[in-house]
């Protein structure tokens, strides 16, 4: 995929409209759906927390992480907390 560099270093909802999008594009390895995902599953803690802040974004950002997480499950994806969100509900 052409644009896969675009995407894991800006935004993945440039090209995916949801995370089980991202499970089932076929042109992507496994490897690259997770990658995807992971920054996904980092935006959306980065979200919650302004979410928190009273930063309401439009969308429920608890929804969109539950999303991605359940598809970074469904790849089989471990936890992955070195490379989670500096925040207080990823770590660092």
């Amino acid at each position: 995929m052409a644009n896969i560099d675009k995407v894991l270093l800006t935004d993945p909802t440039l090209m995916f409209k949801k995370p089980q999008d991202v499970v089932e594009k076929k042109d992507l390895t496994r490897e690259q759906k997770i990658e995807v995902l992971r920054r996904w599953e980092y935006d959306a803690r980065e979200l919650q927390v302004a979410d928190e802040e009273g930063m309401s974004p439009d969308v429920p950002q608890q929804t969109l992480l539950d999303a991605v997480l359940k598809a970074l499950r469904s790849l089989g994806a471990e936890a992955d907390p070195e490379h989670s969100a500096p925040t207080k509900q990823g770590g660092s």
